[in-house]
């Protein structure tokens, strides 16, 4: 992973996130917040300018720094969690001292566990870990099978789904849908929604390279 790849996938995640507005707003209106897109928009707008600062960085310093960065910008609970996701990216990318999809994978399954770590969250409880954590099993999976490029991509973004769309009947355990308790069943959970559409965005980016 380059990390030119990496301002490439920022840029395409930010124009996934405004395409997909008013839904990720509805769905957080309706269990969440009400603030989700906000700060997530702010976070994305933040990174895609810091573009050209970012560039000359090793893969692990580009990281590092995105990390802080929204640390410092995003509010409520969000920020801490993408803050820790690029953070812990960077130390294992650091440590492999590798940039390979092996490494990358190795990197991805690194933030997801310090977003649980951090939210003190799993599985099932109706949050962006109901997507991060079976993409992540996924991408090593492949990756530990040595599958094609459009392989791998393609089971990233199926598991994105199928995890996003598994928020519908689940009873949320944090945040203020929490409160809701059963009420919260029957609505997808707007973090999952969000990082299903970022997940997808990268994915679709990488196939277009492969052209």
């Amino acid at each position: 992973m380059k990390t030119a790849l990496i301002t490439d996938a920022i840029d395409a995640v930010h124009a996934a996130i405004l395409a997909h507005e008013s839904e990720i707003e509805s769905l957080d209106r309706a269990i969440g917040d009400g603030d989700h897109f906000v700060n997530l928009k702010r976070g994305l707008s933040t990174l895609s300018a810091m573009r050209e600062e970012l560039l000359p960085l090793a893969p692990d310093f580009a990281l590092q720094k995105m990390g802080m960065k929204l640390l410092s910008t995003i509010g409520g609970a969000s920020g801490p969690l993408f803050a820790s996701f690029f953070m812990a990216m960077a130390a294992s990318m650091k440590t492999q001292g590798d940039d390979g999809n092996a490494a990358v994978a190795t990197a991805f399954a690194a933030g997801v566990e310090s977003i649980k770590q951090r939210g003190k969250a799993g599985l099932g409880e109706k949050t962006m870990l109901d997507v991060l954590i079976p993409v992540a099993d996924v991408f090593s999976r492949k990756t530990a099978e040595h599958a094609a490029m459009p392989e791998l991509l393609a089971a990233i973004e199926a598991s994105a789904e199928a995890g996003m769309l598994s928020t519908r009947d689940l009873v949320a355990t944090k945040g203020r849908a929490a409160f809701l308790g059963e009420r919260a069943i029957g609505h997808i959970d707007a973090g999952a929604k969000s990082t299903q559409v970022m997940i997808s965005a990268v994915c679709r980016m990488l196939e277009q390279s492969q052209k």
